[in-house]
């Protein structure tokens, strides 16, 4: 007479606590998600409420998370609004938002080494603004 196996005893437990830590996780991994972009949705309308860069900002990472992957932008002098992709911003993931602004310049009314400064206006989920169509200077519009 033979003993029943560990496999018969404990296998049904061990699948069991497996499938429920696999569910967990993805929970989890929700729970993140959308706590992201709550933080984000947060500093976003606080940017836009008070105009200036509103701290503690959340990181790049933190707003590709949530779902908003766009910054919205406005220069100070020509008052030119352009939406950039947070995902080509070559700058560490875990870099806050506020410490971009420094480093934001338009293109747009540069004058040789010049560039006047741009502050940032919201985060959104896609690009609101139309990219700037490139036209030679010698073409008709």
């Amino acid at each position: 007479m033979s003993t029943k196996s560990r496999e018969v005893i404990w296998g049904s437990r061990i699948r069991g606590a497996k499938m429920h830590a696999d569910h967990m996780r993805e929970a989890a991994v929700k729970a993140v998600r959308e706590a992201d972009r709550a933080e984000a949705a947060a500093w976003s309308v606080r940017m836009e409420g008070y105009g200036g860069p509103a701290q503690p900002a959340p990181t790049i990472a933190q707003c590709l998370n949530g779902g908003l992957g766009w910054l919205e932008v406005e220069c100070n002098r020509c008052r030119t609004r352009a939406s950039l992709p947070l995902s080509a911003i070559r700058r560490p993931r875990d870099t806050p938002l506020w410490k971009l602004e420094a480093s934001l310049k338009c293109r747009s009314c540069r004058k040789g080494r010049h560039a006047p400064p741009v502050h940032m206006i919201k985060l959104t989920a896609t690009r609101e603004i139309t990219p700037y169509q490139w036209v030679h200077p010698d073409e008709e519009r």
